[in-house]
């Protein structure tokens, strides 16, 4: 199965302090599946590394108030546009983000807070069919696969 990735999660040098949130148990993923990298932020043209950002009333500013949102929009697009081309069914992203987090986001006014909510691009996968868990649901994979090869095949 292929599975789109947030590229942090295996290690890769893309956060917005320039750092990476490698786990163990995402990049072991590799040796039954292929793993589709992708970091929506710099997809978008955003450097690394980046000041912070935080959604605030569905636009993402950063924390000198520059709103970012089109770059956001962009790297999610072109997320999905690796998703579709890769036929990936499944993405694990990076809980928390503006960009990939998944079922809780920053609130805004980083303070470092959370709220029910979705990423950009967590969000635009989980509206066009693809399947959004973060990191810390990689243990509960093989029950998820169960239930995607079961709707698939219906």
């Amino acid at each position: 199965m292929n599975i789109l990735v947030s590229a942090c999660l295996l290690g890769c040098k893309c956060r917005y302090d320039g750092d990476h949130n490698w786990v163990e148990a995402v990049s072991e993923l590799e040796r039954n599946h292929r793993l589709i990298p992708i970091c929506p932020e710099e997809l978008g043209g955003l450097p690394t590394p980046r000041t912070p950002a935080e959604i605030q009333q569905g636009r993402v500013v950063d924390k000198s108030g520059a709103d970012v949102t089109d770059e956001f929009q962009k790297g999610a697009v072109l997320a999905l546009e690796l998703a579709r081309k890769w036929a990936c069914q499944l993405a694990i992203l990076k809980e928390r983000s503006p960009s990939c987090g998944v079922h809780q986001i920053y609130d805004g006014t980083f303070s470092k807070k959370l709220v029910a909510g979705h990423g950009m691009t967590a969000k635009l996968l989980l509206e066009n069919g693809i399947l959004v868990i973060g990191e810390s649901q990689v243990g509960e994979l093989p029950a998820i696969m169960e239930r995607l090869q079961k709707t698939t095949q219906s």
